[in-house]
């Protein structure tokens, strides 16, 4: 099964951007995973291919139009069972967790807003699964998008070099990742720490474990309470 991403954009120059390159890239040249857009603004009737409105109510900005994107979410999903999200900063924040499962599945229908939002009745009514990548607002959806996809293509079988790399990692095991260290054996009078180089792998793996801690409890206790 190939992880297939559709993504709905108003900007669809934008992908694959990074994931093109190196490893992500590779895999995807390998048809490992598999990306496509669909412009938005195509579904629009006008002769000015209008997609947004002022918001009901008043206020500034504009929100994008539910007849609009609707139709464009159809034709992306017409006999098509693919979760579909939308990237919004009010979303459910986006975990590891989430990511594994999203990456077991066939893929995702991915929704990129623009403006002050995306009216509601088209999220209910197509049932999108709003996401958060931060507590941050940016100009559009698409940066949201790629930082998900690149989440997700990391983990999919065959994409990095050595697979246990993306076992040892922050928030795997529900910590943060513990310090890492290569030669020279000493840089600016530091060396790296003895057990290190002990040979001795479970007292390395007992110092990783206890650094990982540490780290969780100092910059993320809410990980170690949860």
């Amino acid at each position: 099964m190939v992880f297939r991403a559709t993504v709905l954009t108003l900007y669809p120059d934008i992908f694959p951007g990074h994931l093109a390159q190196s490893l992500s890239g590779r895999a995807l040249e390998r048809g490992d995973w598999a990306i496509d857009t669909l412009q938005i603004r195509d579904f629009a009737e006008d002769r000015h291919r209008t997609v947004d409105d002022t918001p009901a109510g008043g206020g500034a900005g504009m929100v994008l139009k539910p007849d609009i994107l609707a139709k464009a979410i159809d034709h992306a999903s017409a006999g098509d069972d693919r979760p579909r999200l939308l990237m919004s900063p009010r979303g459910r924040p986006l975990t590891q967790a989430r990511v594994r499962e999203l990456a077991a599945g066939p893929g995702a229908i991915i929704v990129c807003g623009r403006f002050e939002g995306v009216d509601q009745r088209v999220i209910d009514g197509r049932k999108l699964e709003e996401v958060s990548i931060g507590d941050y607002i940016l100009s559009g959806g698409e940066p949201a998008a790629l930082i998900l996809l690149d989440a997700i293509v990391r983990i999919l079988p065959g994409v990095m070099g050595n697979d246990l790399s993306g076992v040892h990692e922050s928030f795997e095991g529900g910590l943060l990742e513990h310090p890492h260290y290569t030669r020279p054996q000493v840089f600016e009078e530091q060396e790296i720490p003895a057990v290190l180089t002990s040979g001795n792998h479970g007292a390395i793996e007992k110092w990783r474990n206890a650094e990982a801690r540490k780290l969780t409890a100092e910059r993320r206790p809410d990980l170690l309470k949860s």
